[in-house]
């Protein structure tokens, strides 16, 4: 883009981790502070490079198999959640676990429970292969059914009027399921669910921020990692809304070319993406043309999570409190 003319940046509000993956974060480094390096956690602590590179400096080691952790190690178990198999493998080897689980994957686990318990073949919607979905599978009793579309509705092999329930992977949002929900309520005659209120916040929260900058912006950058679910899916609305977006991991995945004739970019993060990659992003718009700066209003966050109980007691009296509010400037 060859000109001076500045460019206008807009930041969309909220956009960046939230409370659960600030709360897992935490839980890595109050661990480190706690029990020494170095300490296992089980899968990225969330999806994110940047995130689990710093950890790594810190003494934390990334593990995919609990047989890669020593008997008795300090072990973490991820934002996304495990099945109860890996549990049981935890506590057979003798591990001293934390558990990282957010709070809503957490209540997606009991609700699918208490539909199992109530003797009703559980529903799924979410993305086979995810790491949250493989737990959440993990930790109901009976069979899951995982869908994504509403065709997946239409072959699912029950019975109309088969007792039956559905839960949803928590990187979805209320626009992302209300076709497939509404497509088992055609054809279901008993069907349960959760409450519209139990969809996670953050998540609905990004992708309404991401709706409004489409209306005022040239150009979409979406900072999260490949796979990111909910990073992607900011990048489609985007397009779908018909405003090019992409997705970059930092500043050096941003492409002048893309800025060609575009004077308003928008830019916002993915859950698991630290404030630092965003203002890395900006830094190299910077180069490219004089930017200024703005923030569109939103909804502010302001939820915090609780950490595990044996954290909240033994914090270091150096522990910094991680909120929301603070969580961008992770590499503090």
């Amino acid at each position: 883009m060859e000109t001076t003319q500045s460019l206008k940046v807009v930041l969309a509000e909220p956009r960046g981790f939230c409370a659960g993956v600030v709360r897992a974060i935490d839980i890595v480094e109050r661990a480190l502070a706690l029990h020494g390096a170095p300490v296992y956690v089980r899968h990225e602590i969330v999806h994110n490079r940047h995130v689990v590179e710093s950890l790594k400096e810190k003494g934390a080691i990334f593990v995919e198999d609990l047989t890669s952790v020593p008997s008795g190690a300090v072990t973490i178990f991820s934002a996304h959640g495990v099945s109860r198999l890996v549990e049981d493998e935890a506590d057979e080897r003798g591990l001293y676990v934390l558990d990282a689980t957010c709070p809503l994957v957490a209540k997606v686990h009991k609700q699918g429970k208490r539909y199992a318990g109530q003797g009703r073949e559980v529903i799924l919607i979410g993305h086979a292969g995810h790491p949250e979905v493989e737990g959440t599978i993990g930790q109901i009793d009976g069979p899951v059914h995982i869908v994504e579309s509403v065709a997946d509705v239409a072959a699912l092999a029950l019975a109309d009027d088969a007792p039956v329930a559905y839960v949803t992977q928590t990187t979805l949002s209320v626009d992302d399921t209300r076709l497939v929900i509404a497509a088992l309520e055609r054809r279901f005659s008993n069907l349960k669910g959760p409450d519209i209120n139990d969809i996670c916040y953050a998540t609905q929260n990004r992708q309404q921020a991401v709706r409004a900058l489409a209306g005022i912006a040239d150009v979409i950058l979406v900072v999260g990692a490949r796979n990111s679910s909910n990073s992607n899916r900011l990048c489609e609305i985007g397009r779908d809304l018909g405003v090019p977006s992409y997705l970059v991991a930092n500043g050096n995945d941003v492409d002048p070319l893309w800025l060609n004739d575009a004077r308003t970019i928008g830019v916002t993060a993915g859950a698991s993406a630290p404030e630092v990659l965003v203002e890395d992003v900006i830094a190299a718009l910077g180069r490219v043309s004089p930017v200024e700066v703005t923030t569109l209003p939103g909804i502010k966050e302001t939820i915090e999570f609780r950490l595990p109980a044996e954290l909240e007691r033994n914090a270091p009296a150096c522990a910094r409190k991680l909120s929301v509010a603070n969580a961008p400037a992770y590499a503090k």
